[in-house]
């Protein structure tokens, strides 16, 4: 008999952060690891964030909070949405955590019970489903497809609802394909969920994060049409490069964030208190910073995916958002050679020493996850390593000639 409860059984350690962690050994034994797994912007916290941290420190703004996080910040989340989007809601239907990914698992402890079904898209984030079965729901994955450039469509979705279903949970832009759901196809979802009395989850993670000048006003859709029943999920992580401070936040109805702070409450309490401080800083200084990552990232994203589909044999498209590609590599794979983009991604670490994240992880085998979060001298050694590696499989003898 295990000693472990049941429902570790259901889920699985995470993907990307065991990619970081193999990279990371390598690293320290001496290894010049070429890092395209890490989900996080190479680019320097901004400086007027770092000072209000410094200031915060100056001032021994190093106790407890409320664990909800401090007013101040909350209303700064809420004064960034009604500039950014046109929708206003009050702090107290905010709760700020310790990033997008506790904000997310607060909202389905609070929201899911055993028998519960959760809709939502593949490929997929690994911890949006591993966090339905954590609530001991169950995760209902609708596949997009690379042929339609993974467009997130509301029909699918609504075709899922059964009566068992209790949300919809969209990410966009998608980690890991970078695709976006439009405003038509989310208010077809807000239309069908409210008339069932559904919750919409929106995981918003990479909401500054779109190349095009598209139309991306999902929050104020949603708003509009199932206020009573949405949960937005967002971060300081992506657009104001501040991963390792761990600042997110959920909105939502104030009895649902009352419901997330006693999660919280019992668990990690607030965030770290000089983060939020910084946080303020983030959302209501400067945000020109956010652009010139975004231009930079767009010619980060066109560069490599020059690099990549150079050789016919890997298929990409180019993402809409977010900062990864998602090549498709099922002619590099082979029953007498690689046999899946696991191995693919454990041999390229080993050979050439690249680190990438497999599919599987993502619920899509044979595609490989690559971020560009890094510099572009960096992204070109690693697309020639790779280069290199394919090349070393097709002199073997174990893949055809390019086509």
């Amino acid at each position: 008999m295990s000693s472990f409860a049941s429902r570790m059984s259901r889920v699985v350690a995470s993907p990307t952060l065991k990619v970081a962690a193999e990279a990371d050994r390598l690293r320290r034994s001496g290894v010049d690891v070429v890092d395209l797994g890490a989900g996080e912007p190479d680019f320097a916290t901004p400086e007027h964030v770092k000072d209000a941290a410094h200031k915060a420190l100056d001032a021994n703004f190093t106790k407890y909070t409320p664990s909800a996080g401090v007013m101040e910040l909350r209303d700064a989340v809420a004064q960034r949405y009604k500039i950014d989007y046109g929708v206003e809601f009050k702090p107290e239907e905010v709760i700020i955590t310790a990033g997008a990914k506790q904000a997310l698992y607060n909202t389905a402890m609070a929201l899911f019970d055993p028998g519960d079904e959760v809709i939502t898209t593949g490929p997929f984030w690994p911890s949006i489903g591993d966090q339905i079965k954590l609530a001991d729901a169950k995760p209902v994955i609708v596949q997009t497809h690379m042929e339609d450039g993974f467009t997130i469509h509301a029909a699918p979705l609504i075709d899922a609802i059964t009566p068992r279903t209790k949300a919809i949970l969209v990410n966009s832009p998608c980690n890991p394909t970078g695709a976006l759901m439009s405003e038509a196809e989310m208010a077809k979802i807000a239309d069908a969920a409210s008339a069932r009395g559904l919750w919409v989850i929106v995981d918003f993670t990479y909401e500054k994060l779109i190349y095009e000048p598209v139309k991306h006003n999902l929050i104020k859709v949603l708003f509009e049409r199932m206020r009573d029943k949405t949960v937005v999920c967002s971060a300081t992580s992506k657009a104001y490069a501040m991963t390792g401070w761990r600042c997110g936040w959920a909105i939502a109805p104030k009895d649902v964030i009352t419901q997330c702070n006693v999660i919280q409450g019992h668990s990690t309490s607030n965030i770290n208190s000089i983060t939020q401080k910084a946080a303020i800083a983030a959302l209501t200084g400067p945000q020109d910073g956010v652009t010139t990552m975004l231009n930079e990232y767009r010619r980060r994203r066109d560069a490599v995916h020059a690099w990549l589909t150079a050789d016919p044999r890997i298929v990409c498209i180019k993402p809409g958002g977010a900062f990864y590609l998602f090549p498709y590599i099922a002619d590099l794979l082979s029953p007498s050679g690689i046999k899946s983009s696991g191995e693919f991604a454990e041999a390229l670490l080993k050979e050439v020493a690249v680190a990438v994240t497999p599919g599987e992880g993502f619920n899509a085998p044979g595609f490989f996850r690559l971020s560009y979060a890094t510099s572009i001298e960096r992204l070109k050694e690693g697309c020639d390593r790779i280069t290199t590696f394919v090349q070393k499989l097709e002199s073997s003898g174990k893949l055809t000639a390019a086509r």
